[in-house]
């Protein structure tokens, strides 16, 4: 896609996440030594179908347990797994022991290849889950990772709803519940969860209060095109 941009003059900008173009730089560097990858994620998500583009052949995507026993590499000595980077450590953790035990030779990933806003959330919810009658997720139906939110809360025990926009909140959801929990996903911006809660104080919400946790403080730059703080930019 790219050489066919650039050869019709097209100025390109990558606005890939870099934790998954990181990903996309260790596949092809182990591909050309000789390695197969499995790939665990979610069919048909835009970045699992972009991470597996990156090679011909030789990566297979791993969806459950299950698929871990169907597999069926080319070889078994140089294997290697990458991950979806919106799902969490314990989204992975029961696929990646299956595919520890069945490929003992496996090359595992590395652990900062897991996008840190969405385990930050995840862990978020978990500790916001018991304090609250009700979890409202913003965040695209569509998103991986506001879905794992929206499930990490109904395994907590708690009612969850998601929805993209202050609109969608429902004033019936509410009804009995005098605690609401708020959570997004990772892309969703801070100006949509502010609606929401103003759509909350709307329909009665006396206070808001901050749970404590992590602080996220990574920053990407734009690319060097856009940018207007270098030369070019």
């Amino acid at each position: 896609m790219q050489q066919q941009a650039q050869a019709r003059g097209l100025k390109i900008f990558d606005a890939t996440c870099p934790l998954v173009t990181k990903v996309h730089a260790e596949i092809a560097k182990l591909h050309r030594e000789g390695y197969e990858f499995f790939m665990i994620g979610h069919k048909g998500h835009p970045e699992v179908e972009g991470t597996m583009g990156q090679l011909d052949s030789g990566i297979h995507l791993v969806e459950s347990i299950e698929d871990v026993a169907r597999v069926a590499p080319t070889q078994l000595e140089r294997l290697g797994v990458v991950t979806q980077t919106t799902l969490s450590v314990d989204d992975t953790a029961q696929i990646l022991d299956a595919l520890k035990a069945r490929f003992p030779h496996l090359r595992l990933p590395k652990q900062q290849d897991i996008c840190y806003a969405t385990q930050n959330r995840q862990d978020a919810v978990k500790l916001m889950s018991p304090q609250v009658d009700l979890v409202i997720v913003v965040g695209s139906p569509t998103s991986s990772n506001s879905n794992r939110l929206r499930e990490v809360a109904e395994r907590m025990g708690r009612p969850a709803y998601m929805i993209d926009t202050a609109e969608d909140l429902q004033a019936q959801w509410i009804e009995g519940r005098p605690r609401i929990g708020l959570t997004a996903g990772a892309s969703a911006p801070e100006v949509l969860v502010q609606a929401v809660v103003q759509r909350l104080r709307e329909f009665g919400a006396l206070s808001v209060q901050t749970l404590p946790g992590v602080q996220e403080t990574m920053k990407f730059p734009l690319p060097k095109g856009l940018r207007t703080d270098v030369p070019g930019g």
